[in-house]
């Protein structure tokens, strides 16, 4: 590829001439101490590369950042989509916590406004029936024995100790026995 030539350098734009009062023959060897002259309109600078900057280079570049800006955009928008996806699944999954929250919720409903458990709060307020006996347990009152009325250990279908009336009436009044 052969290198092209500035064309003010083609246009015998500078111009050279020797010093004054240098001989054209001497004994010496000659130096050159030639005198640089620009013709008067100057050099077209347009003719010259900027700094090894070409339009094919310019070009390579801009393409360069295109395709960089594009490989961002698109990774941009792939991880946009890669948290949406993430958000709808956290999303079906409250939608299902709150799903069987809301069963709950109706379960509780329909419990509450049985008469039984109505009947069952006025007594705890006091507003029961006549014949009901309002009772309290202290504050300090010890926990129930393990075999006490109403306890696991004594409901239908617990598996129970077979002893005879005699002895549970025995061991009542006088405690167990050895």
């Amino acid at each position: 590829m052969p290198r092209w030539i500035p064309r003010f350098l083609a246009d015998a734009a500078i111009a050279t001439e020797p010093p004054p009062g240098e001989a054209a023959a001497g004994s010496e060897p000659p130096v050159d101490t030639t005198e640089v002259r620009l013709v008067p309109g100057g050099p077209d600078l347009a003719a010259f590369p900027v700094l090894g900057i070409t339009r094919r280079r310019m070009a390579f570049v801009l393409g360069g950042m295109l395709a960089a800006w594009i490989i961002i955009v698109f990774a941009r928008q792939v991880s946009e989509a890669a948290a949406a996806t993430t958000r709808a699944g956290a999303a079906a999954e409250r939608n299902a916590e709150l799903r069987l929250e809301v069963g709950a919720l109706t379960r509780e409903l329909q419990l509450i406004q049985r008469q039984a458990y109505v009947l069952q709060q006025a007594r705890g307020y006091g507003l029961g029936a006549q014949d009901d006996v309002p009772f309290t347990l202290a504050a300090d009152a010890p926990p129930l024995a393990a075999d006490a009325p109403g306890s696991a250990a004594v409901r239908v279908g617990a598996e129970l100790e077979r002893r005879s009336p005699l002895d549970a009436w025995l061991s009542l009044i006088f405690g167990s026995g050895p």
